[in-house]
């Protein structure tokens, strides 16, 4: 057996290599702005997200972000680097591969450098798809033959920067500005979570003018610049900072053009997509909830200390991280003032978690994520 002095050397060697072990991230300190709102008034608890079903279950993996056409088909990419069309029917249809098409696409993370990620999914005014892929940049792809056009790639970058994690994108119906963030200049899509537990300010809010190639630098020193969404006049815009859980507005028009204000802020979860609903309010997808029960959330803990989170990085494997995700679903509904106005609840996720989107069509709601199996949607009056 081993003697007592010999484990001590052992559990000391083992700490000096842990201490000596480079991390993969530099973090700073973050103050936060206070503990996370209560569960009442317009975040009162309920189950209005229970009430839907599961569509294309192990079909579907990780169905991001929609949109949809005048004949009702909706578009959406999956974690394995494809372009989906949904028809009327609900018959399911690959449009293209944004990638290699390998058999280990989806599998693993590892494999998205050569597969893709399609993330932000629009239609432009000329019934092209524009794909905004987290590896390979920004696509015009032909949703009938599946032909793609590099519009922008992601080594090209913006101010001689390379894009490493295209995410939200938005077009204007009235000038067909194409806007768009990058997450990082770090971190790819498959770090997502070192982007996050590092809480960098590495993210930036660009456009790109399809008619002369141009790219314009927005907004920059963003934190983990994720979902954007026009108003219904295009005077302004709304961004989410996932990863110090904020949304901004952008003023586009008028006398506040060119600048940014904070709309909301210490929020109940980290923001993921917004979307406009059917009744011209802003719907709002939360990757992840961040609830006070009796310890504070993981990530308010760790914020203000750069020292345990370079620890974490090097002792915890990506995977790991998802233990300490709740299986709850949450989806907040803004006025067009940024004001709260209601929310949906699946409290035990016995439809959906994590949500990256909320897209509403033709009396359908279509909650995306970043990797479950399966599409969560809500009929009619449910949603």
């Amino acid at each position: 057996m081993l003697s007592k002095r010999s484990i001590t050397v052992a559990l000391l060697a083992v700490a000096v290599g842990l201490y000596l072990l480079p991390s993969p991230i530099d973090p700073k300190p973050h103050v936060l702005k206070g503990p996370p709102p209560a569960l009442e008034g317009p975040l009162a608890v309920n189950t209005r997200l229970q009430k839907g079903r599961r569509l294309f279950a192990g079909k579907l993996h990780g169905p991001e972000s929609f949109t949809a056409d005048e004949e009702g088909n909706v578009y959406t990419g999956t974690v394995d680097g494809k372009l989906w069309r949904i028809s009327p029917d609900d018959s399911l249809t690959i449009i293209t591969h944004m990638g290699q098409n390998l058999p280990e696409c989806g599998s693993s993370t590892d494999y998205e450098p050569m597969c893709g990620r399609p993330h932000g999914v629009r239609l432009d005014r000329h019934g092209q798809l524009i794909v905004a892929d987290s590896y390979f940049g920004l696509h015009s792809i032909n949703p009938e033959t599946g032909e793609k056009t590099l519009l922008l790639a992601n080594s090209q970058g913006a101010g001689g920067v390379p894009f490493a994690f295209l995410n939200g994108l938005e077009i204007s119906s009235q000038t067909g500005i194409i806007y768009f963030t990058d997450s990082s200049s770090r971190w790819g899509r498959r770090h997502v979570k070192l982007e996050v537990i590092e809480l960098n300010s590495l993210g930036r809010l660009l456009s790109y003018d399809p008619q002369t190639g141009s790219v314009n630098v927005l907004l920059d020193s963003l934190y983990m610049p994720n979902g954007i969404v026009l108003s219904p006049d295009e005077r302004f815009l709304l961004l989410a900072e996932t990863s110090i859980g904020r949304i901004l507005r952008y003023w586009l028009k008028g006398p506040k053009a060119g600048t940014k204000e904070i709309v909301m802020d210490n929020m109940i979860g980290y923001p993921d997509n917004i979307r406009l609903s059917d009744h011209q309010t802003f719907l709002v997808g939360i990757t992840t909830p961040r609830f006070r029960r009796f310890v504070p959330p993981f990530l308010d803990m760790i914020a203000p200390y750069p020292a345990v989170k370079r620890f974490l990085a090097k002792v915890i494997p990506l995977s790991g991280y998802n233990l300490l995700l709740p299986r709850y679903a949450l989806v907040l509904e803004l006025g067009l003032d940024g004001e709260l106005v209601g929310t949906l609840h699946d409290p035990d996720g016995r439809l959906t978690w994590a949500i990256s989107d909320v897209f509403q069509h033709r009396g359908r709601t279509y909650l995306g994520s970043t990797d479950l199996p399966f599409l969560p949607v809500l009929e009619g009056g449910d949603s």
